[in-house]
């Protein structure tokens, strides 16, 4: 362990990375503080741009955007009552408040302090827990990866915010567009409609950029953010000792929800903080308090919110399957760069694994620099207008999508998906059940093809392995249970709260 330590420090120490490292953290940050970006859009626009930087090194940053959002969030939730991020709207409830009783600045250094010893615990929760489940990993064939990946499909959809038919249309749908192109086995091209710029597949980046991205942009201009909010006077960072006192127990509370919960495809990392919070408010001695500027509803949720955020790289390193759509994101990022996350990557890629593991740590440490005493920039960017970032973020988006080939088509593409995820936003449909299953379709369907040509056609090859079987099981369970109308009714209104 020591020694996979000391490579992944070699490698995240270096000038380049730690260079990308902030340049991560400070636009995750900035897209944090801001309210209508969020990470997903975010890096589907930075996509294009990683593809000219060593893959290791777009991880590095590209995940830095991730959890330094997370961090950026509960500035504007605290100062402005306006979460930048669907994190933090929790942090809206108890932070606010603290700001408007005098004490923001007490709020952001929680925030800060406690996503701090999160990610670091995080950290070393994903490297001891990575090489255990890629062993186990390595003894599955491919009746396992197909029942696992179908697994991780169907917990994803079943997580999902909304109706679970309309996440499982959605689930169909990104599977069906990942298998639109050429057949790598028999050569057949298929869902093409004659377009040959289809006949390689639909386009990653124009999907994501799309549905994430340009979709993004035309819901803020229809329903444009209220910035206009006064922000709150920010006052001493220091907390006293009883704030102290009372925000650590919740902190490791928050720490341990989070790097459970951040493991779970879908939503776990909006549910880790709302799990933390009402966990809060009944083991609380200060439960009265909560509603009027509670410490505790601050601390819990933000730690557990950075906890899930990096807890949620162990399914896709280890396994190959996203724990959520940025997780998707990045799956297919890595791919465009040759490389196929799963229990693979620890051998054949050490340097990226222990490296993006490092790099986590350093990150954290940089996060923690930037938010408190660049404070008063973030409160700046609060009050930057959106009729300026969107124009410039459109011809941003044109031209990085246009550059991944050079082709006028994946433009047209990117823009038909824009469309398309703004329809879904009408018709209260979630994407990030698309993008999982446009990622995963692909792996789902050479898996099966493999198990099948194993086991000479026979399909009772998922059931006669044990794992296959147990993991079949589990997912009809899952999926079962959702269908029950009681349980879908709890499910919906856990979601709603």
């Amino acid at each position: 362990m020591i020694e996979n330590l000391a490579l992944g420090l070699s490698v995240a120490m270096t000038f380049h990375n730690l260079g990308f490292a902030f340049i991560g953290c400070m636009i995750g940050t900035a897209i944090g503080v801001l309210p209508g970006i969020g990470p997903l859009a975010t890096i589907a626009l930075l996509l294009p741009l990683t593809f000219a930087l060593d893959p290791i090194t777009a991880l590095i940053m590209l995940s830095g955007i991730y959890y330094g959002a997370q961090y950026g969030g509960s500035t504007s939730a605290i100062l402005l009552n306006l979460p930048g991020e669907v994190t933090a709207v929790v942090t809206t409830l108890e932070g606010h408040k603290m700001a408007k009783r005098g004490r923001a600045g007490a709020a952001l250094a929680t925030a800060a302090l406690g996503s701090f010893f999160a990610g670091t615990v995080a950290t070393l929760v994903v490297a001891a827990s990575g090489p255990v489940l890629t062993n186990l990993a390595l003894s599955f064939g491919p009746a396992e990866y197909f029942s696992l990946i179908l697994l991780g499909l169907i917990i994803a959809t079943v997580l999902a915010q909304g109706s679970i038919f309309k996440s499982i249309a959605m689930l169909v749908l990104g599977v069906a567009l990942g298998l639109v192109g050429t057949d790598v086995q028999s050569g057949q091209v298929r869902f093409s409609f004659g377009f040959f710029e289809l006949f390689e597949g639909i386009d990653f980046v124009a999907v994501a950029m799309g549905i994430f991205g340009v979709a993004e942009i035309i819901r803020n201009l229809e329903n444009p953010e209220n910035r206009s909010g006064t922000v709150a006077k920010v006052g001493s960072l220091m907390l006293t000792k009883e704030e102290f006192k009372r925000a650590t127990p919740s902190v490791v509370r928050g720490t341990i929800v989070g790097s459970i919960l951040g493991i779970l495809p879908g939503g776990g990392l909006a549910l880790s903080t709302f799990a933390s919070y009402m966990l809060e408010r009944k083991v609380s001695k200060y439960g009265h308090e909560f509603g009027t500027g509670a410490i505790e509803g601050v601390a819990g949720p933000e730690s557990a919110n950075n906890a899930a955020s990096q807890t949620s790289f162990i399914p896709m390193l280890t396994l190959g399957i996203p724990a959520n759509a940025v997780m998707a994101l990045m799956i297919g990022g890595l791919m465009i760069h040759g490389i196929q996350p799963g229990p693979g990557v620890i051998q054949a890629q050490p340097a990226l694994f222990w490296g993006l593991i490092a790099s986590m740590w350093i990150g954290n440490l940089m996060l923690l620099v930037i938010n408190l005493p660049l404070i008063g920039m973030w409160v700046s960017l609060l009050r930057l207008p959106y009729k300026y970032l969107y124009p410039a973020i459109l011809v941003f988006c044109a031209i990085g999508v246009y550059s991944v080939n050079y082709s006028a088509f994946n433009v047209f593409e990117t823009v038909l998906f824009g469309f398309l995820g703004y329809l879904f936003f009408k018709l209260a449909l979630e994407p990030a059940p698309l993008l999982i299953g446009f990622v995963l379709g692909p792996m789902l369907e050479e898996y099966l093809r493999r198990a099948m040509v194993v086991s000479r056609g026979s399909a009772l090859v998922f059931v006669e392995r044990p794992v296959s079987a147990v993991l079949l099981a589990i997912a009809a369970l899952a999926l079962g249970a959702m269908l029950l109308p009681s349980i879908r009714r709890k499910k919906d209104q856990a979601l709603e709260e």
